[in-house]
């Protein structure tokens, strides 16, 4: 007891211990993630073909998988210090209320006006548009934390910026929207009459609520119809996750600095920035095999790609303009239902975090959204802190593990990612309340439809 007495409710770093380089995982993967695939010729992509999508040094950082170390550059430093180095809560309340032997840490990434860790790859992404000479950019965004931080980081660097938002988000949270219009953006409901791609997936899906593949698909098709814009992903792409290691790496820092290992590190996975963000060090460590953790991805069981899907070549959005990646899907046609969780309703997941799924250096788990709200709202109460129905899936996993130490008497030490709050989520919050809230799991008639889809490739790439 006398040594939990040593460790502060919130760790806090010091300006100078924060990350001064991103870590990137795949130099030291022993199976490194499948190639992104031309879909036309079935080549993997060039740097060239990707340019005319990305930016240029974000293509570097998309196809590097020898440099383990990719240095920050100091105008994203400084933009970082705004709201990083951000804190790592020992739970104490929370221990308390479940009156667990368990020690229970959460990584803290909603202390900015996003509200979410997206701000960390997004100031990168805009950085590096801005560094090329571009007027502007598109995106998607699901929850809207993602379109609020790049509206932000937009803002700061005088880029223009245009979101597509998943229809049922823009409808659920209309203040999300207007934060994001304040910081300049222009915010259009997807899938939407202003693209081909949208008008064709309308007409597929008559009164369809959308899903992060459409918007992806009507941001892309918007960047390339425009002359000095490109298209930026807020997850699953391989430079996401890198930009996101700050939230793993000051973990670790926060960790050592008290001697603290952690058993298991558990973390929301929807196309895989926090998690991938999170736990990048320590599966760096576990690879390398320096130590052991046990590694818990948390998925909405209305999406559940990991848990249920395949492990195949599959567009990364649902209009099909985008390369082939290899990933756990549930196909690029499957549109999941309206749940709460808008930053996890996407069809497939992070190529990184696949690969190490495949080789069984993590596990996967689905839970229901009525259970999630249940475990919010539990540990709103103790803890001070509304989570986002996304970082509710974590926290879920996260009090499951801490009861069962109560059963075994095993004094575990549990991490997991608290990567946003959930002020901008009311409505959920009051369907939940209200006793209004379902859930909703597909059927397997449902995935095989979604499967049928997937795109033929040759036996040697597959």
């Amino acid at each position: 007891m006398a040594r939990n007495k040593e460790i502060p409710y919130k760790i806090y770093l010091e300006e100078s211990e924060m990350p001064k380089q991103w870590y990137n995982l795949r130099a030291d993967m022993k199976n490194k993630p499948a190639p992104l695939l031309n879909p036309a010729t079935m080549k993997p992509m060039t740097a060239e073909e990707l340019g005319q999508v990305f930016c240029k040094e974000l293509v570097e950082q998309e196809l590097d998988n020898t440099t383990a170390y990719i240095d920050i550059p100091q105008e994203i430093q400084d933009f970082y210090k705004m709201y990083r180095p951000s804190p790592l809560v020992r739970a104490y309340c929370l221990e308390k209320k479940l009156d667990t032997p368990a020690k229970i840490y959460y990584k803290f990434e909603g202390n900015n006006t996003s509200g979410s860790h997206k701000l960390n790859s997004a100031i990168a992404q805009a950085y590096y548009a801005k560094k090329q000479g571009l007027k502007g950019v598109t995106t998607e965004t699901g929850a809207g934390q993602w379109g609020t931080a790049l509206s932000m980081a937009c803002a700061y660097l005088d880029l223009d910026c245009q979101v597509y938002m998943v229809k049922c988000s823009y409808e659920q949270k209309p203040f999300r929207r207007e934060v994001m219009r304040t910081y300049g953006a222009s915010v259009t409901p997807s899938p939407s009459e202003t693209t081909e791609i949208g008008r064709k997936i309308l007409k597929e899906h008559p009164g369809t609520s959308g899903s992060l593949g459409c918007a992806i698909s009507e941001a892309v098709e918007k960047a390339t119809h425009q002359e000095g814009y490109r298209y930026v992903l807020g997850s699953v792409l391989n430079q996401v996750l890198l930009h996101q290691t700050v939230i793993g790496l000051e973990t670790k820092t926060a960790l050592d600095k008290y001697g603290i290992v952690p058993d298991m590190i558990i973390g929301c996975a929807g196309g895989g920035s926090n998690l991938g963000g999170l736990i990048s060090p320590f599966m760096g460590e576990k690879i390398k095999g320096e130590r052991d953790y046990q590694i818990i991805a948390v998925e909405p069981a209305s999406c559940p790609s990991f848990t249920r899907g395949k492990f195949a070549y599959d567009f990364c959005d649902t209009g099909m303009a985008t390369p082939l990646q290899k990933m756990y899907t549930l196909g690029s046609n499957f549109i999941p239902s309206a749940n709460h969780a808008g930053g996890l309703r996407y069809h497939g997941m992070s190529s990184i975090l696949s690969q190490l799924y495949h080789d069984g250096l993590m596990e996967a788990r689905s839970v229901e959204q009525t259970s999630v709200f249940a475990a919010a709202e539990e540990f709103a109460r103790v803890e001070g802190i509304l989570p986002a129905p996304e970082s509710a899936h974590a926290i879920k996993v996260a009090m499951d593990e801490a009861k069962k130490c109560k059963e075994t008497g095993e004094e575990k030490t549990i991490v997991f990612g608290l990567t946003g709050t959930g002020y901008f989520d009311m409505y959920a919050y009051e369907s939940f309340n209200d006793g209004k809230m379902t859930d909703y799991i597909p059927t397997d008639e449902d995935l095989e439809a979604g499967f049928a889809g997937l795109p033929k490739v040759p036996e040697d790439l597959a």
